[in-house]
């Protein structure tokens, strides 16, 4: 049985119970999902499943990750709700893959996990499910494991496995109605340094990756949750006589409104601005605190240090953990300044892994 999989909390119990009631068949995972959005959380959702698969002796297929397809696929219906058209036309194209990908390995049966979650509509699975049957000659099993506590059995495992546990169905319209009221939406921020950001994606799945690690190496550990204040930098940057200068704006730097100015004063590479309590350093300074060897801010930019090394940073300039104090590096200080940061400063939950 060829069975499609859509994320490793619905997958992990859907194929226990498929291993139960159907203890003759031979299953093969086949994890295609072109419409989870943006790639670094497919990434993260097919690591998860893989593992998942692995635990259980279930071989693991990834297809294609063709997201313009998919995009095709549901045009015109990108504000259509929840397990409305659109979602129709999304278990069509990937149950119509799976399909396709039966009758290259000779499978006659097909399933998918998408029948474990709870925010879709079973009916309309059934809908697509008997299209598919018509279309391809593969026979498409229908199982509601949700019932008799299944759902809440789902759930348990999921804790108990310590799996991903995404917080949207995947694709981006339903992630943007999902989200249109919240001040950030961070799955669509990546910053240009390609820094890992403090509860971003990708830093999910540098977490995800790491236990798969301690787990092969036989190493206990935890995936916790904590609660934090989160920063993410819109857009900003520094002119004079109205001409960009190169700047690099420092993580938790803040800035209610654009401003100019001069340095009042300072002095071995650190600058104070005469408003809104900003600090200019130079790059020179910025290579002492941190021992590095960055040539100028331009090198800065495309080589970043860690999020943790800029409050490494800020902490031996303010002289405080908790400051939001604007700090911006540039190649040298001289006397006046435009300067525009917009950021947004909001309290979030990041997970971390303890090992014990």
């Amino acid at each position: 049985m060829l069975v499609h999989l859509c994320c490793s909390v619905d997958a992990g119990y859907f194929l226990q119970k498929l291993q139960e009631k159907y203890p003759q068949e031979r299953l093969i995972a086949y994890f295609y999902d072109p419409n989870i959005h943006p790639y670094s959380e497919y990434k993260l959702r097919m690591l998860d499943t893989k593992r998942v698969c692995d635990k259980l002796g279930v071989e693991f297929i990834e297809g294609e990750y063709d997201y313009l397809s998919w995009l095709n696929a549901v045009k015109g219906k990108e504000n259509a709700p929840e397990k409305g058209q659109r979602c129709s036309i999304c278990f069509m194209h990937s149950l119509e893959s799976t399909a396709k990908l039966a009758n290259a390995l000779n499978e006659k049966t097909i399933t998918t996990s998408l029948l474990m979650s709870p925010k879709k509509s079973q009916s309309q699975l059934a809908e697509v499910a008997e299209v598919i049957k018509k279309l391809y000659g593969v026979e498409f099993v229908i199982e509601d494991f949700r019932k008799k506590g299944g759902t809440q059995n789902q759930q348990v495992l999921a804790k108990e496995m310590q799996m991903y546990r995404q917080d949207y169905c995947g694709c981006i319209f339903g992630l943007l109605g999902q989200k249109k009221d919240s001040e950030v939406i961070d799955e669509l921020i990546s910053p240009v340094t390609k820094q890992v950001l403090p509860a971003s994606i990708e830093e999910r799945f540098q977490l995800y990756q790491k236990r798969i690690e301690l787990e092969e190496k036989g190493i206990k550990y935890k995936i916790i949750k904590e609660n934090f204040l989160n920063y993410r930098l819109l857009r900003g940057g520094v002119k004079k006589d109205k001409k960009t200068v190169e700047s690099y704006i420092l993580f938790y730097s803040y800035l209610k409104r654009p401003t100019k100015g001069r340095v009042e004063y300072g002095g071995e590479g650190v600058f104070y601005f005469n408003r809104m309590q900003i600090i200019l350093c130079d790059i020179e300074k910025f290579n002492e605190v941190l021992k590095k060897r960055y040539e100028n801010v331009k090198d800065l930019i495309k080589n970043p240090p860690s999020v943790e090394e800029e409050l490494t940073f800020r902490r031996a300039i303010t002289n405080t953990p908790y400051s939001l104090t604007p700090i911006i590096i540039l190649d040298e200080i001289e006397e006046k300044y435009e300067i525009n940061i917009e950021a947004k400063i909001y309290p979030d939950v990041r997970e971390i892994l303890i090992e014990f």
